[in-house]
């Protein structure tokens, strides 16, 4: 279904296979990153601009190419109606490590306004659970993002 809606939002018909993973790899981080900016009912715009730096850094983007993930990244994020959306794409797609990545950015979101909240560590720890990850990932992610 992500997969569908990227290549419509692409809109692309000789795209090739793995670059349409690819984007919708980019977009399902993206929009997890938005989930836990969200969380604590306020998105600073510090939590905004290390969305966009974890975006550019993890996928060497353009910054075309982050608006544009980013922009459907809060479309597919305010229209789920949970996580497993996101995490379904990511364990089709990502590697061990990839997901790993993925807590640490979370985990730098979070962060990023200098207030942890119980909502924010709340979503990672969910999300870490849908991505089938260990508790010491999940801490290691925390540690590392500090």
């Amino acid at each position: 279904m992500l997969l569908k809606k990227l290549k419509d939002l692409l809109g692309k018909q000789g795209t090739a296979t793995s670059e349409v993973e690819h984007r919708a790899l980019e977009l399902a981080c993206a929009a997890l990153m938005f989930e836990v900016a969200r969380a604590d009912f306020a998105v600073e715009a510090i939590e905004q601009e290390t969305v966009t730096t974890q975006l550019t850094e993890q996928f060497s983007l353009s910054p075309d190419e982050v608006s544009t993930i980013t922009e459907a990244a809060v479309e597919q994020a305010d229209a789920a109606t949970c996580l497993f959306e996101f995490t379904r794409s990511l364990n089709e797609l990502a590697s061990v490590q990839q997901k790993r990545n993925l807590l640490a950015m979370m985990w730098r979101v979070a962060m990023a306004d200098n207030a942890l909240s119980q909502y924010e560590e709340h979503v990672i720890r969910k999300v870490a659970d849908l991505l089938y990850l260990p508790h010491s990932d999940f801490i290691a992610a925390k540690q590392s993002a500090m």
